[in-house]
């Protein structure tokens, strides 16, 4: 992120909103580290984490300062530098269908006090922060939601879902076929660098995944400061058969009553190809003294089943919305992302915000859309929330229009944007 894009001023309706209710609406300095250090707080606050020792606010500073942090103050109240209210946020690639990768305004840390709900916090910053990104000509936000009843009145619709996976290695062995390359145990420190072009293979090769910050690239390699378990920590690497690295998974141990039954969490996998991927997840079902591996954040599409001799033996524990995407450019979206068919539709789009409001004419040809305004009657009518669900080729415009979210021809919507390869995105950010 540039130094242009972490002083940006706060947004001035929201501010003159905010001031009526007697309230505050700043950007953090970068450079203040007291300022910085009382945002921070406030975020693991909001999050109900541990109160940040300073040896957690000097890493977080570190990796936050890089960011455009807002935040709510009530210089009312005595403990005035602490914010009520805080949101962080920073242009991100986010991969499109085709593989182009797309600036989109990542929004990320929404908080609000306790002590301050109702009183127009989080729709401040929220209406603010996509003022923003329009004004900076991003074409889309997104956010990964910690509640997902909040979003939708802001125009984000939920276009990936994770799924999250418990093994029992105890009645499971593995199925698949013979892995290669080599596996190794790694430190964190040492293999940062690494793991972060390793990071940033994956994401670029699938549609939903974002170009990852340091600040969550590195949680993912290792423990930061403050972690829980940071000790049990461990790190293996993949390395190809030529000795390229090509995939990681990070985890944590988890003691038990029975010494031959620990439960492996998984803190990250990380695989750019099919070779990597096959091997890590034979590592962690060939596991002894583990009864049950526990892994999340993965595609709706994983092919564990089908890697082990018991397919009951790989459960779901549960499927969850998880990407969250809002389109501020209707033209710019839909013209960064190839399709697999070609077509054409009228799209009505409505927007209780104004952004991308229109209607226009979506002819797809070749892969290649080209996007122009008209007042033909529409082929399907939708608000803006709901293209951004199906925008990255989900599957959703049935449900959609099932549930009165799309009225039209729902189905030559699917057949039009919907992708082979589910989108998926594999972390929280």
């Amino acid at each position: 992120m540039t130094q242009k894009h972490r002083t940006i001023p706060a947004d001035a309706d929201s501010a003159r909103a905010l001031a009526e209710t007697g309230l505050r609406l700043a950007v953090v300095s970068p450079d203040d580290d007291a300022d910085l250090d009382n945002w921070i707080r406030a975020d693991f606050r909001g999050f109900l984490g541990e109160h940040p020792k300073p040896e957690v606010l000097a890493e977080s500073r570190g990796y936050f300062r890089d960011n455009r942090n807002t935040a709510v103050y009530d210089d009312a109240i005595p403990s005035a530098e602490a914010p009520v209210g805080t949101l962080g946020a920073w242009a991100d690639p986010l991969t499109v269908p085709g593989g182009a990768r797309v600036d989109a305004w990542a929004i990320s840390s929404v908080t609000v006090a306790p002590t301050h709900r109702r009183r127009g916090i989080a729709r401040a910053l929220l209406t603010g922060e996509l003022r923003t990104a329009n004004a900076l000509g991003l074409p889309l936000a997104i956010l990964t939601v910690s509640e997902s009843v909040i979003y939708g009145r802001w125009g984000f619709g939920p276009a990936t879902f994770a799924s999250e996976w418990r093994v029992d290695t105890k009645r499971v062995s593995w199925g698949g076929a013979e892995t290669t390359g080599r596996l190794s145990f790694t430190e964190p420190e040492a293999y940062r660098e690494t793991g972060r072009a390793v990071l940033d293979r994956v994401m670029a090769g699938r549609a939903g995944e974002i170009g990852l910050s340091r600040y969550h690239a590195d949680r993912l390699i290792g423990p930061l400061k403050g972690s829980v378990d940071a000790d049990k920590y461990r790190l293996v690497r993949y390395d190809s058969p030529a000795g390229e690295p090509e995939g990681f998974v990070s985890y944590v141990v988890k003691d038990t009553a029975d010494f031959v039954k620990h439960t492996v969490e998984v803190v990250h996998l990380a695989a750019a190809t099919d070779a990597a991927l096959t091997a890590l997840w034979r590592y962690l079902i060939d596991l002894d003294l583990v009864s049950e591996v526990h892994v999340s954040t993965r595609g709706v599409d994983e092919p564990l089943p089908f890697l082990v001799s018991d397919v009951r033996g790989a459960a779901v524990a549960g499927i969850e919305d998880h990407l969250w995407l809002r389109i501020l450019d209707v033209p710019a979206a839909l013209t960064a992302r190839t399709y697999e068919r070609d077509g054409e539709l009228v799209l009505d789009i409505t927007d209780k915000l104004g952004f991308a409001s229109g209607r226009y004419r979506l002819s797809v040809d070749d892969g290649v859309a080209r996007v122009t305004p008209t007042d033909d009657a529409p082929d399907v009518t939708l608000p803006v929330a709901s293209l951004g669900s199906v925008y990255l080729g989900h599957d959703a415009a049935r449900g959609l229009a099932v549930a009165g979210r799309i009225a039209g021809d729902a189905n030559a919507l699917d057949r039009l944007f919907r992708t082979a390869v589910p989108p998926r995105l594999s972390t929280w950010f």
